[in-house]
């Protein structure tokens, strides 16, 4: 087992990660930058070491200070937490060059999945279901791209291969705008994220998010912890998650789960991974890979019981997977709600300093938050800052426990989006459940409570 490790975020994820730890009777070390000094992990943690000033691609981003604090701490491995740089196959390579274990998949492997076009024809290679699309990298001849796209069927929508996160995405309604809206897509590409490889796919009209939880050990072990809906979002970014997902059956959940464990021994992955679908009439479409832990894992943990980071340390340490598929059982429903520093109706980012806080409790409630009274929400990273999941025996109880919940935060000094959060679980629609993952764009575009 890993005596230390040092974690490499900031925020919920950090402390998540930092309390892991301490269960398990790992010494951690606590980078930070000095914006960040007073975060509750970096008071929490054994040791901490400063890696830069605010700006993230002089602290989190930058990998020769978070070995080196790796170094001069004798960490042996270290957690990427997610975001930064979690998915980052350079440093994942870094990290092990340098003698330490990166709690994560191999460096080979977030490189296949990181590029979506080299991750879809993976998946497909193994029986993974896809989009209809482009099966590759567009090329620059206009007429086989049109062909490509008659073939395919509008509306299509065209995406960066580096891209991720909604980014770097183009939805075509009309051959006429193909050729133009691919150039568009290339330029934005190579602007953002240095590679201008695009690829298409036929457009979904009304699907919802469904992602399946996978671990994987070092071994040939897989399995997989059922379903999450993430449909209810804004700008592709996530608002609430569910676990399991409305409306999928326990034979599909197997079927598709069984899809996933598969792949993952196929390419040979290591560690806690999500496979990301778009589900329509009955039919899953893979999207992408995210090859970390996400910000939705507790609700898979309240589901099922696993703990999701202590099997990445144990993973990572090289143990085997202490479960067989057999021994996951589903129990319950859990919702978790993104408690956003923002305004709740302009998105506006509300950095400030907190001067009341009151965490929710009650049965079924779990709270994983950075937050305290005191301490200041700076502006220079992600605006989570809370998340709230509730679990329940049933859909319904889940839901009616996080509406109480959400009736108890108390988070003063700052705007956050609890009260959009308060409208969407008594949402009618959300709560018969099903919506899709364009719902909540056009209730706000609608102006409706």
């Amino acid at each position: 087992m890993l005596d230390k490790i040092l974690i490499a975020n900031r925020g919920e994820i950090a402390l998540r990660v930092l309390r892991a730890c301490r269960e398990m009777g790992i010494r951690t070390v606590a980078v930070h930058s000095t914006a960040d000094r007073d975060q509750q992990h970096v008071l929490l943690a054994d040791e901490t070491v400063c890696i830069g000033p605010p700006s993230s691609a002089d602290s989190y981003l930058n990998m020769p200070a978070i070995i080196s604090a790796a170094e001069v701490t004798n960490a042996k491995g270290i957690h990427p937490g997610y975001g930064f740089l979690s998915e980052n196959a350079d440093f994942a390579e870094r990290v092990e060059s340098s003698g330490f274990v990166f709690i994560g998949p191999r460096a080979e492997t977030i490189r296949l999945m990181g590029d979506k076009v080299s991750a879809i024809r993976a998946m497909k290679e193994a029986g993974v279901p896809c989009v209809p699309g482009s099966d590759g990298p567009l090329g620059q001849d206009d007429k086989e791209n049109l062909r490509l796209g008659r073939k395919i069927g509008f509306p299509i929508i065209i995406k960066a291969a580096a891209g991720g996160g909604g980014r770097g995405m183009r939805v075509v309604h009309e051959e006429s705008e193909l050729i133009k809206s691919i150039n568009l897509t290339r330029s934005e590409a190579k602007s953002g994220f240095g590679d201008d490889t695009v690829y298409m796919e036929r457009y979904l009209q009304n699907p919802r998010h469904v992602e399946i939880q996978v671990l994987a050990d070092q071994h040939g072990n897989a399995i997989h912890l059922g379903e999450r809906d993430c449909s209810m979002q804004r700008r592709h970014q996530k608002i609430i998650e569910e676990a399991p997902a409305p409306g999928i059956s326990d034979e599909e959940r197997q079927h598709i789960g069984d899809i996933c464990t598969q792949a993952c021994q196929r390419i040979n992955y290591r560690g806690a991974g999500t496979f990301e679908f778009l589900y329509e009439d009955g039919e899953f479409f893979f999207i992408e890979m995210n090859t970390r832990v996400q910000v939705e894992h507790p609700v898979t943990e309240m589901i099922t019981g696993v703990d999701i980071v202590n099997q990445q340390i144990r993973i990572a340490s090289g143990e085997k997977l202490p479960y067989s598929q057999e021994d996951i059982v589903v129990r319950g429903h859990a919702v978790e709600c993104r408690i956003n520093a923002e305004h709740p109706r302009t998105f506006v980012p509300s950095p400030g300093r907190i001067s009341h806080y009151h965490a929710p409790g009650g049965p079924g409630i779990r709270v994983d938050s950075h937050l305290y009274s005191g301490y200041a929400v700076p502006p220079f990273y992600d605006s989570l800052v809370c998340k709230l999941i509730a679990h329940g025996d049933t859909r319904a109880s889940a839901l009616n426990r996080m509406h109480t919940a959400l009736g108890e935060l108390v988070v003063e000094g700052i705007n956050t989006n609890a009260e959009l959060h308060r409208i969407l679980v008594r949402d009618e629609a959300f709560r018969a459940g099903g919506t899709n993952i364009h719902y909540l764009e056009q209730k706000l575009a609608s102006g409706a409570d």
